[in-house]
């Protein structure tokens, strides 16, 4: 085991490991660790823990020390700077006629460098950009192009459930989601309701498709023939919460249709069935817009 200190340099953002110093640490405080940019400004999100050996990135590099008022001034006048930063980028943008949109930028903490982050449609010839931001800030600069999930996560916003987004709070590391995750939650693949803000499918389907995905291994499928304790009939919804079956009866001698909700375990049906996979040419054109 090795002994770590986490700590995260954005908000709800991905948590790094570094090696304790001689310093005791707690959590929500300012350090300055050593990076391959040069020393940054963290918080200490693990003041101190242990971690597998083969998490660990080698080498791993030191907290140097625990951020002094003067550090905080300086990542407060490197906040400060961003507004005019982004207009006076924005304008050599539009000046270059580029077809990009700036989404953020981010002051090194020692203030010598610069990263803009932008996304694009398509490849930008932006040297020229460089050039002329270079002679403007009198600092390194880098352009990096990120995705539309990237950028939700970078400027935040609120979902349909009322909440700021799970990328750019709790969500360190953007997940993978598929079609198939919603469909073993019984959700309506409806784009409208089972996409983000960033048009991609919510990263909250996640959260519990491993439990939908094992309870569904219990259940029977819709539309199967089941036998219950008042004879055979047909599913017609699967309440995978309650672990719970609708049925539909028919009684022919009697011309009527009953509907009863069993739990799974009173049902006979076969199980271990496999579900046909979904092909790409399956899912139906509205919902390929919002695949990863």
């Amino acid at each position: 085991m090795v002994k770590i200190t986490g700590v995260a340099f954005n908000a709800g953002g991905k948590v790094y490991y570094f090696a304790p110093g001689k310093d005791r640490y707690e959590k929500g405080m300012g350090v300055i660790v050593d990076t391959a940019r040069g020393l940054e400004y963290a918080t200490v999100v693990i003041p101190f823990g242990e971690v597998e050996e083969s998490k660990i990135i080698p080498p791993l590099k030191p907290v140097v020390r625990i951020a002094t008022n003067r550090d905080k001034e300086q990542v407060k006048r490197n906040v400060e700077r961003k507004p005019e930063a982004m207009r006076l980028t924005q304008e050599k943008i539009e000046a270059h006629k580029l077809d990009m949109k700036l989404i953020d930028c981010d002051f090194s903490f020692d203030g010598t460098k610069v990263v803009f982050f932008y996304s694009a449609p398509t490849r930008v010839d932006f040297r020229e950009l460089v050039k002329d931001l270079s002679a403007a800030f009198k600092m390194r600069i880098e352009l990096r192009q990120i995705g539309i999930r990237d950028e939700i996560k970078m400027i935040g916003g609120i979902g349909v459930c009322g909440r700021e987004c799970c990328c750019a709070t709790c969500m360190p590391d953007l997940k993978k989601v598929s079609i198939k995750m919603a469909k073993n939650q019984g959700l309506s693949l409806n784009p409208g309701k089972i996409s983000g803000l960033c048009g991609r499918l919510m990263c909250c389907l996640s959260y519990e498709n491993e439990y939908y995905a094992e309870a569904g291994k219990e259940m029977p499928k819709v539309g199967s023939e089941v036998t219950t304790p008042d004879g055979k009939g047909s599913v017609v919804n699967v309440n995978m919460l309650k672990m719970q079956v609708r049925v539909k009866i028919e009684d022919k001698k009697k011309d009527l249709i009953t509907y009863h909700d069993y739990p799974v375990e009173q049902l006979k049906f076969k199980r271990g069935e496999k579900r046909e996979k979904q092909t790409e040419e399956e899912i139906p054109e509205d919902l390929k817009e919002i695949l990863d």
